[in-house]
């Protein structure tokens, strides 16, 4: 069989996180067999190597402890200042002595006198940073892990899969502390099984439940919501309807959001004030569920508690606008913001006939000739980029630093700008390029004498360079301009 070198760095550009040293050399042979072949693997999209990765609740629960103690030291301290004062105001007269003591002149105290020794006043020391906050911890934790997975990985399909995912289901750092638990527990398990069995993972999960607020959400005829006067909140219902499943304008009502909304009141969680071995985990509390039968989309379903939801999520599932508006935000994710209208069928189709087994939708989408069209015309995500020049490098990265460079880029880890997630279009992420050059030039100041940039264009492109980028890598003034260009080389930054 012919070798396909081309065939090959498009396969880990496209598809994956971009080549590592000896990647396409390795798969030239066959590169969609090797696409294919990673959705293979065993463990597939899994985060093994997870002892140090706390479960969503333990997180939640190690994080209400952590506040709780600081408030506790916090308030000791000011009950103890505020008896200091006390105390002092009780002196009285002798506290009037002392203050007409310090007035006296003081040769030690003169404009002209200057701090003991050779130290500089403290405003001008360097100030130590403060110590993680165990949120921070758990955060640096699971984005280590993740990043890990990504740049270790040989051909990447499957992790690509799961960054996908994880930004249709998104939910908030800024939320809640699980958002790294919620991607582990509930999007990679499921990310090759059915779409029902993902779809009902994420939305019953403790991260998107208090993402979406669906705890403060009580039936307006439940036993708590008389006796509270609270109600209804719709946010997970109408995200539900309009990113997660049917998309918008297909056909539901505002009557459906309202109805599915009281279908999935009681999916809440357990307090972690009042229960600190299992506070933060999933709970489906009778006394805040929506008694009686409920429509959505024209069809009845009947009071079955918990499964009343479920129910609901499963034919959801089934619908064949989902089927559409999933095989185009996945067509749209790995080929083109206006994809082929024949991919997009074409995955439409897997999808129906399989009852959204994303295995089978997945290998669709690898095989797909449109997939493999040789124009590039969908720019990398900065996150992906990034972890693109670690691979190519053979570096494992300090993930602190590369969180502020996805913050400075416009991508922060886990926190998307809205429930929809981040944008997936050129135009959002073509405006942030001046800030990846300066991000390219940091990484080449850095790191010119230890990578040689002909040999990372070579590891990173391969035969995808352009003649004009070489002979520009090749007369570059500086190591470091030379490995900026590589980073900065359209045929990098494009999928």
């Amino acid at each position: 069989m012919a070798l396909d070198p081309k065939g090959a760095a498009l396969a880990l550009h496209r598809f994956g996180f971009g080549p590592r040293p000896g990647s396409i050399a390795a798969i030239a042979a066959d590169p969609r067999a090797a696409v294919l072949a990673d959705l293979d693997r065993p463990d597939a999209g899994q985060i093994l190597a997870a002892a140090g990765l706390l479960t969503s609740g333990a997180a939640n629960r190690a994080t209400f402890e952590f506040f709780a103690a600081r408030n506790a030291k916090a308030r000791v301290a000011r009950l103890r200042e505020e008896e200091a004062k006390r105390v002092a105001a009780e002196a009285g007269m002798a506290g009037m002595t002392e203050a007409k003591a310090d007035m006296q002149p003081d040769a030690a105290k003169t404009p002209d006198s200057k701090p003991p020794g050779n130290k500089p006043p403290a405003t001008m020391q360097a100030a130590t940073p403060p110590p993680e906050t165990v949120p921070q911890q758990i955060f640096f934790a699971e984005a280590r892990a993740r990043l890990d997975a990504a740049i270790g990985v040989e051909i990447g399909f499957v992790e690509r899969l799961v960054w996908f995912w994880s930004n249709h289901f998104c939910v908030n750092a800024d939320d809640t502390v699980m958002a790294g638990g919620y991607e582990r527990e509930a999007i990679r398990p499921h990310v090759l099984g059915h779409f029902v069995e993902l779809l009902q993972a994420a939305e019953g999960h403790p991260a998107m439940l208090l993402y979406l607020t669906n705890t403060l959400s009580m039936g307006p005829n439940s036993v708590a919501g008389i006796n509270r006067t609270r109600g209804l909140n719709e946010n997970l219902a109408r995200e539900i309807l309009e990113l997660h499943t049917l998309g918008v304008r297909t056909g539901y009502t505002q009557e459906d959001v309202i109805s599915f909304a009281k279908v999935i009141t009681g999916w809440t969680i357990l307090p972690t004030d009042t229960n600190p071995e299992h506070g933060g985990e999933f709970l489906f509390h009778h006394r805040l569920h929506e008694p009686g039968p409920e429509t959505v989309m024209g069809k009845s379903y009947r009071d079955t508690g918990f499964e009343q939801g479920r129910a609901v999520l499963a034919d959801l599932a089934r619908h064949p606008a989902t089927a559409r508006h999933i095989a185009f935000k996945l067509a749209r994710h790995f080929v083109a913001d206006d994809p082929p209208p024949a991919l997009v069928a074409r995955l439409e189709q897997r999808f129906n006939e399989t009852e959204g087994d994303l295995y089978e939708v997945s290998k669709a989408l690898a095989t797909a000739p449109e997939s493999w069209s040789e124009e590039r015309v969908k720019i990398k995500r900065p996150s992906e980029w990034m972890v693109a020049y670690l691979r190519a490098a053979r570096f494992t990265g300090d993930i602190r630093a590369m969180n502020q460079g996805m913050n400075r880029l416009g991508e922060p880890l886990w926190r998307p700008p809205a429930p929809r997630g981040f944008p997936d279009d050129n135009a959002t992420w073509l405006d942030g390029l001046s800030h990846r050059l300066d991000i390219a030039n940091n990484f080449s100041q850095r790191n010119a004498d230890r990578l040689d940039a002909a040999a990372m264009l070579d590891t990173a492109l391969g035969p995808l360079a352009s003649e004009e980028t070489r002979r520009a890598v090749a007369r570059a003034e500086s190591k470091p301009q030379a490995l900026t260009l590589v980073l900065m080389a359209s045929e990098f930054l494009w999928r």
